[in-house]
């Protein structure tokens, strides 16, 4: 039986062939985002290793084209006090001989011996010093007053040898190594107040194991003795210009040999080298060191005869 009805048919859906085209636009959509984000990636990497590649080179050129810097017009590897040197602290009222707690002039070390005097050529003396060491200080305070009559009166050759041994016993700060540094700076600036501004460090010394000076208290001090140029000198000391020049001079003491000596290496400062002998004495007893000064002249003494080298008298103390 034929009827006109027609029967429910539910409406057409998409093609299989539409839903497949529009599944594989999707599919490159999201090939081409994960390609792009490769080469985003790529890309921020290779500028990232570039410029930290770029940092490196720059590091080690820059390590490379900047040579460790010395100061000017050393002797031996120091800084040689001259007879300009004494004179010059001497006329800015810069103590030469130890000053006292009071600021006076303190007298050379009591002996019972009749003062030595020795015939000699003139004699070749070293001095290593750290700043920090108590016992630099110690034989600056008894035997600056000699050291400077010898070289005033030619009859020895006075170099110091600034070097860093006590670099971590300051806190942090480095003080040693600052302090050495900044004494290259002024022997390179102004030459010839190295010698006051040498003796300053040695005989008011800060304490192992506190601060020490600040940069700009040093060159504060360097400018109380006799520095006149305070700019440059600040930008020296602040720069830490010859830090690494005080690194390398403090090892090849340790390696030995010392200045003025065969053999024999730095293991402690002060170190005292007399015509290259090392003196182990007291640093304390000025006598006890004039003495070794002329048995060491005396014994290496081969020439025509030169300068009188004598301790300079003790002044009578007064109450």
């Amino acid at each position: 039986m034929s009827s006109d009805e027609t029967p429910n048919v539910p409406t057409p859906s998409p093609s299989r062939a539409a839903v497949r085209e529009k599944a594989q636009q999707v599919n490159a959509q999201q090939s081409r985002a994960r390609i792009m984000r490769r080469v985003i990636i790529g890309i921020v990497a290779v500028i990232v290793v570039g410029a930290a590649g770029g940092a490196v080179a720059w590091a080690v050129g820059s390590a490379v084209s900047k040579p460790t810097l010395s100061p000017s017009d050393l002797r031996e590897g120091g800084v040689a006090v001259t007879k300009s040197d004494v004179a010059a602290a001497r006329a800015a009222a810069t103590p030469t001989p130890s000053p006292t707690a009071s600021g006076e002039p303190a007298p050379a070390a009591p002996s019972t011996e009749p003062s030595p005097k020795a015939t000699t050529g003139t004699v070749d003396i070293h001095v290593y010093v750290d700043y920090l060491s108590p016992g630099a200080g110690d034989f600056e305070r008894a035997n600056a007053r000699q050291l400077a009559t010898w070289v005033d009166q030619d009859a020895a050759t006075v170099t110091y040898h600034p070097v860093a041994l006590l670099t971590a016993n300051s806190n942090g700060t480095r003080y040693s190594l600052r302090a050495a540094s900044a004494a290259a700076c002024v022997a390179t600036v102004q030459p010839g107040a190295f010698y006051a501004f040498n003796h300053a460090l040695l005989v008011d010394q800060p304490k192992q194991d506190t601060d020490g000076r600040t940069d700009k208290q040093i060159a504060q001090l360097a400018g109380a003795n006799g520095v006149k140029d305070a700019d440059r000198i600040e930008s020296c000391i602040s720069d830490h210009t010859y830090d690494s020049w005080v690194k390398d001079a403090t090892q090849q003491a340790v390696d030995g040999p010392l200045a003025g000596a065969k053999k024999g290496s730095l293991t402690g400062a002060p170190t005292i080298v007399v015509n290259g002998q090392i003196y182990a004495g007291s640093l304390t007893d000025a006598a006890e060191f004039s003495q070794f000064v002329l048995s060491v002249a005396s014994d290496s003494y081969y020439g025509t005869p030169g300068p009188t080298l004598s301790p300079t008298p003790t002044p009578t103390a007064t109450k």
